[in-house]
Formats: structure tokens, C-alpha cells, sequence
């Protein structure tokens, strides 16, 4: 309004319109701290596992949580013992590893595994998107589960630096 106005302070005209404001609030910073479960592989012939125990170590050193499947790091020489002195938490069955918020895999997980995951959680995997099914999609959508596949990250140049070590480790 450019003419002084006459009516009361907080009574608008419908001539007047809304101005929203910029407040600027302070933002509290806080280290977040996740529970990451790391289930055993399943699928034939894998023998990876998605973190070793320095992996872990740093993780859990960070204040992240570790919920690691037992024998889950057998086929990758990595015994219950060296997670568990890493700081990750053994649990014995595959369900437990499943419900954390964050679950990391190098296998897309089975259509049952799919089941066990936490509703809204993160799964972080390869996910090999030409061969999934619309009902494999389709109950990832129903559990809300936030996907994120190993073979599409890429680096600043484009490269694909996971998928290059997993072709390296997979041999």
C-alpha cells in the first residue's frame, strides 16, 4: 500500500494481497545416526558380502548402528568374530538384519526378503533393473521402500566406481 492507510492494522482488502516473509530459524545440526543391517547373501554362488570389518568399524565408530545376520561374511572369509569386535551386533535370523532402516545387500533381495523390510526403509543394493518384474516393483512401491542400486551410482565424471570394485572383487 502506498496511501496511508485509515483501517485497522491486520484488516486487509481484497485490493491488498499476502506478502510472505523469509524467517530465518535457527537449525539445529545433528549427527544422525542410522541402524544399518547387513542380512547373509542367498543367491547361488555369491560370496561377497556388503561391508567388511573395517567397514563396519568405521560405521560404527561414526555412532551408526550394525545389525549383521550371523555367517553373513563366512563366504568372504570374514568371521561373526571380526564383525562383532568391529562393533556390529550379531543377530540370528535374517528378519532382524531386515528390519533396520537401512538394509545393504549385494543381491537384489528375493520377493520374501522384500517381505521382512522395514515399511519406508532404504534398501542399497544392486538392483539389475532390466530384470525385475512388475511385481517385484510393484512390492518395493507397496512397502515403500526407498531403492537405491549399487550399478547407478556414478562419480563426478560419469564413471561407475561400485560397480567397477564389484566386478573386481566378483572376479
Amino acid at each position: 500500500m502506498t496511501e496511508k492507510s485509515t483501517k485497522s492494522p491486520g484488516i486487509f482488502t481484497p485490493s491488498e494481497s499476502y506478502i510472505t516473509q523469509e524467517k530465518l530459524l535457527e537449525v539445529k545440526l545433528q549427527k544422525g545416526k542410522l541402524v544399518i543391517g547387513i542380512p547373509r547373501e542367498t543367491a547361488l554362488q555369491e560370496n561377497r558380502v556388503a561391508l567388511t570389518p573395517e567397514g563396519v568399524k568405521v560405521l560404527t565408530l561414526n555412532g551408526h548402528r550394525i545389525v549383521f545376520e550371523t555367517g553373513a561374511g563366512l563366504t568372504a572369509k570374514f568371521s561373526d568374530r571380526e564383525y562383532s569386535d568391529a562393533g556390529a551386533q550379531i543377530v540370528y535370523s535374517a528378519k532382524e538384519a531386515f528390519e533396520a532402516e537401512v538394509v545393504l545387500k549385494v543381491e537384489p533381495p528375493t520377493l520374501p526378503e522384500i517381505e521382512l523390510l522395514q515399511q519406508g526403509g532404504t534398501l542399497i543394493s544392486a538392483m539389475q533393473m532390466g530384470n525385475l518384474s512388475a511385481n517385484y516393483l510393484e512390492a518395493l512401491s507397496q512397502k515403500r521402500i526407498t531403492a537405491i542400486a549399487y550399478e547407478l551410482i556414478q562419480d563426478k565424471v560419469g564413471g561407475m566406481p561400485l560397480v567397477r570394485a564389484m566386478s573386481e572383487i566378483a572376479g
